[in-house]
């Protein structure tokens, strides 16, 4: 059980490799000390810092941000160090706070590398301090432990270097603040509220996106949710933000990050979170006057795939913030502009001669200077975005990688469960152009719905039969996707499609022989489909509630089923929309899941029946459209399917190799 520690309490600690994870108000700047057996540091090369985030056995942040994730390995310590201090700091030069009092108390946990919590603090009680060493991991008689400090100091990050016993603790200092307010490390601003009982130790990536009006909301993207950034496509499970959470199962060695300036890594080594982390690749120092060089993987993370994976969510980030700012700046120039012109035409001497006229042309001119110096600053963010999106999508991993990225020529199945899968693209209409890529955490905790009926557009596209089409070919993108990320055995795909108008869509999964057995037709098989699911799911729960997990029928596939369901509710009755409904609502938890295709008013019939599982799946469309709500600034995101470039023959490629690997398997 986590031990929930107060000032000065410890406690012990029994594995050596560990992160640090902090959840702040607002972005604070997180460090850390090494010191001897008297807490003493003895040069700056013991401080591990954004401009210097990587230490033996250690590795912090090289941004400012509400939530951070700080690894470290004990085991890998020096043998000179026996005190680790994790400091946290307020930026200083970037308009934020400048004391801990005006924000919410931190809060610090001390996790496994599973996610699993070791021990929490939550640093109560500052005041005027800028700065704090939160905790400490500190060893003793040969073993270590985790102490809750919570000192606080108004002198900053120099007054408490200094207590340290760190000479050059101004200069440092000074460096840092320097660091942060130049942007050198990316500040990422505070989630949305956590509700009250949220595992406050999960880092959320991006906002809990959702479809504006009817329908389900999403998760977290950029992720459906970083995304779990706020939850979003990215992360929610993503739509645009993102959750943590990862295994810890072993893995071989992992090829050292490539060199500083040089070239980026597409081989992207399996990920590897058993192991301590890799320096992540920096860019070459930027020539005066201009900004940094974006690069592949420039972010924390134990793996590549985990630092692309926080990439993304940051570009979704960045991306939402410095939108919202440039809307919150026209919005600002609309509303003084008609507050000066009301002013000034309200006094009626004002409206003869031309003193009306003046009065508006100057506000006028006010409101042109104001729009164009938010747009000048967004036109440059969007720059830096681009950039830092054309050399990121070349190194994806085919899991983050659209369809028709040269990665999938080289495709081979995996032996790891990948962190997330790639759904789509998002993107605001000021900047068509930039997309961020929708990441979904893996495994699925909730279903999909391509919906296929028109209302969900804007009415241009009025072809329906068209429209059906094109949502059975995003079904079959993504359970092709899903298929292709899996290792061998660990996933199958049930296909019920009762009037067999899907046949075509599904030629290059029943080609391939991907499929776990033929698709479904008629209200017979439609039947025996659900009804085999549905004791799937019955004699997995039974055996975890009972303690008996490992005493499940010896023919029993223990892969994850993906269920997928076309033309809804054609084929159904009451029994089976029953069993559905049951499939929706208790299947992800144990490894079942839907991927419906369907126009939820053909099924208008059964009233507010269906309404809970509708809402339970994430709504997305065979077309681009913008009904990916944002709460956390106020966007709605235009969601674009990844789809298979026309006359590409890669989707039939990797499911054939996907095949190939299962008949070796067997």
């Amino acid at each position: 059980m986590a031990a929930e520690l107060v000032r000065g309490q410890n406690h012990p600690l029994s594995q050596v490799r560990l992160e640090i994870r902090v959840t702040a108000g607002k972005p604070v700047v997180a460090a850390a000390t090494l010191g001897d057996e008297h807490g003493r540091i003895h040069g700056v090369e013991w401080v591990a810092h954004p401009g210097t985030p990587t230490l033996p056995g250690l590795e912090v942040s090289k941004q400012a941000a509400a939530d951070h994730r700080l690894a470290v390995d004990l085991g890998a310590m020096p043998e000179a160090v026996h005190r680790v201090s994790v400091l946290l700091a307020l930026p200083l030069g970037v308009g934020g706070p400048a004391r801990f009092g005006a924000v919410a108390a931190p809060f610090v946990a001390v996790t496994g590398l599973d996610g699993t919590e070791v021990a929490s603090y939550t640093i109560t009680g500052l005041d005027a301090e800028s700065a704090v060493v939160a905790l400490e991991l500190y060893r003793r008689q040969g073993a270590w432990k985790v102490r809750a400090v919570g000192q606080g100091y108004a002198g900053g990050l120099a007054e408490l270097l200094t207590d340290q016993g760190l000479p050059q603790a101004p200069h440092l200092a000074g460096s840092i603040n320097e660091a942060v307010a130049q942007g050198l490390a990316r500040s990422v601003a505070a989630p949305p509220p956590r509700p009250p009982d949220a595992d406050r130790t999960r880092q959320t990536a991006t906002p809990a996106l959702g479809p504006e009006g009817s329908g389900s909301t999403t998760q977290g993207a950029p992720g459906a949710a970083a995304p779990q950034p706020p939850t979003s496509p990215y992360g929610a499970q993503g739509a645009v933000a993102p959750s943590s959470g990862y295994p810890a199962d072993p893995a071989p060695a992992q090829p050292a990050a490539p060199a500083t300036g040089g070239p980026i890594d597409y081989s992207h080594p399996r990920r590897q979170t058993g192991a301590p982390p890799q320096p992540a690749p920096t860019a070459p120092p930027a020539p005066p006057g201009q900004a940094a060089q974006p690069v592949a993987g420039d972010a924390t993370g134990w793996s590549m795939e985990e630092r692309l994976y926080n990439q993304v969510w940051g570009m979704f980030e960045d991306l939402a913030r410095t939108m919202s700012a440039y809307r919150s700046a026209v919005d600002f120039a609309d509303s003084r502009m008609e507050k000066e012109l009301d002013h000034a035409l309200s006094d009626p001497r004002s409206r003869i001669g031309g003193q009306g006229d003046a009065a508006r042309e100057a506000a006028q001119a006010k409101h042109a200077q104001l729009v164009d110096q938010a747009r000048a600053a967004l036109d440059r963010d969007l720059a830096q975005l681009t950039a830092e999106s054309e050399v990121v999508e070349p190194a994806l991993p085919p899991a983050f990688a659209g369809w028709d990225n040269p990665v999938w020529h080289g495709y081979r199945v995996p032996m790891e469960i990948p962190m997330a899968l790639r759904l789509g693209d998002l993107h605001l209409p000021e900047s068509p152009e930039l997309r961020i890529p929708m990441l979904m955490r893996l495994p699925l905790e909730r279903g999909l719905w391509i919906d296929s009926g028109n209302d969900s557009l804007d009415g241009s596209f009025a072809d329906s039969h068209e429209l059906r089409r094109l949502a059975l070919d995003t079904a079959v993108a993504h359970a092709a996707r899903l298929l292709a990320v899996y290792p061998v055995g660990e996933f199958a795909v049930h296909v019920i499609d009762p009037a067999g108008s899907a046949a075509q869509a599904l030629v290059p999964l029943v080609h391939t022989g991907v499929l776990a057995a033929p698709p479904a037709v008629g209200a017979a098989g439609v039947t025996d489909v659900l009804t085999r699911l549905t004791q799937r799911v019955d004699l997995v729960q039974m055996a975890v509630r009972g303690g008996a997990a490992d005493s499940l029928p010896p023919g029993l596939d223990t892969a994850e089923q993906l269920l997928i369901v076309n033309d809804f509710p054609h084929g159904f009755d009451d029994r089976a929309v029953t069993q559905l409904r049951y499939l929706a609502d208790e299947g992800p938890s144990v490894g079942v899941h839907l991927m419906m295709v369907a126009d939820r008013e053909d099924a208008a019939g059964y009233g507010p029946l269906l309404d809970p599982l509708w809402r339970s799946l994430m709504r997305l469309t065979p077309l681009p459209d913008d009904h990916l709500a944002d709460p956390w600034v106020g966007h709605a995101w235009t969601y674009e399917p990844s789809l298979v470039p026309p006359g590409s023959q890669v989707l039939r490629q990797v499911l054939t190799e996907v095949a190939t690997a299962r008949s070796k398997y067997r």
